[in-house]
């Protein structure tokens, strides 16, 4: 006959049986985590990388069984987020959340980075990406791809184009596009995404590359005519706009993705947990719904498969970058 539980023993049961029942938390994993994890953001409130987070901020934590922290550290390119998660712990319990710029363009665009996204981090997960669009202004005339192409073309150097600022992706993409046409353009930058896409609006500039989640009020609204996604294929809002490729722009697509990384040196089984914790968290039909009302799309991987996108867009966009001189002093 078992003895029923007393005292100090049944108070050992008790705890063991609540870390077991937490939402998220597999037997045998309750080593990790141990505490709340700190997911270090680069970028401000009411930024893309902001929305994000916030949208995986309580289903992650329900995986976990602990709580996932949000901490806002904006600046510098996103230099201050990164110099706080390389001074933490490589113990799992702070993150990241980094954009493709830092990752993949950043190295290339600044002589003197003082970090190396192949040494510097542990790669944890993808988690989202989003598509961008080449927008003209209705002052510009154009109506398709092709009559932008044949007016830069026929006047050289004088048809511009506005940017978020110097090697953004906006500015990226737009002249990867530029140098596959063959054309001229001449470059606007913006201290952001939104005064940039304004000024396409009022014919100031006459085009850009913006996120879809920013471009399409303007688009929905006719304030601006859209010409292609840049993207590999076309998109639910917009059905009839032709991918850059079918609008016969042979030229790599801008990636616009999110991923969360680690200090370096977070062991494997601290990775296996946060990985797991955020792909359930993106099977979540409610984070689905709220990842697509903000225009972003979820992107679940595993660690390998974040560092070989990483690796991927470095070869290409790096190449590209070189060759065109583009520098952030």
């Amino acid at each position: 006959m078992t003895r029923p539980a007393t005292g100090r023993r049944a108070a050992m049961l008790a705890g063991i049986g609540a870390v077991a029942a937490l939402p998220g938390r597999a037997r045998g994993q309750s080593a990790f985590p141990n505490q709340p994890v700190r997911l270090v953001l680069p970028q401000g409130p009411g930024s893309g990388g902001d929305t994000v987070a916030r949208i995986l901020a309580d289903p992650v934590s329900r995986e976990l069984g602990q709580p996932l922290v949000l901490e806002s550290r904006p600046g510098a390119n996103g230099l201050i987020a990164i110099n706080a998660l390389r001074q933490a712990r490589a113990d799992g319990h702070t993150l990241l959340l980094s954009g493709v710029s830092q990752l993949s363009f950043n190295p290339h665009l600044y002589p003197n980075l003082p970090y190396d996204p192949a040494r510097d981090f542990t790669y944890v997960a993808p988690v989202t990406d989003t598509p961008f669009v080449l927008v003209a202004s209705r002052r510009s005339g154009a109506a398709t791809v092709q009559d932008f192409i044949a007016r830069a073309r026929a006047r050289p150097g004088e048809v511009t184009y506005a940017s978020a600022g110097i090697g953004n992706s906006t500015h990226l993409a737009a002249e990867m596009i530029a140098d596959r046409a063959g054309l001229r353009l001449s470059h606007v930058p913006y201290s952001g995404s939104g005064p940039a896409l304004t000024s396409v609006v009022a014919g100031e500039t006459d085009a850009m590359v913006n996120v879809l989640a920013i471009a399409l009020p303007q688009i929905a609204a006719g304030a601006v005519v859209p010409l292609a996604v840049v993207g590999e294929r076309r998109i639910p809002q917009l059905p009839a706009v032709p991918t850059q490729r079918e609008a016969g722009l042979d030229a790599p697509v801008m990636p616009g993705w999110f991923a969360v990384l680690g200090p370096a040196g977070v062991p494997g089984p601290a990775v296996d947990v946060l990985n797991a914790a955020f792909r359930r968290a993106l099977e979540d039909a409610s984070v689905r719904r709220r990842l697509e009302e903000s225009h972003l799309e979820p992107l679940a991987g595993t660690a390998a498969d974040l560092r070989g996108r990483m690796e991927t867009d470095s070869a290409v966009w790096g190449e590209f970058i070189r060759r065109r001189g583009l520098r952030v002093d």
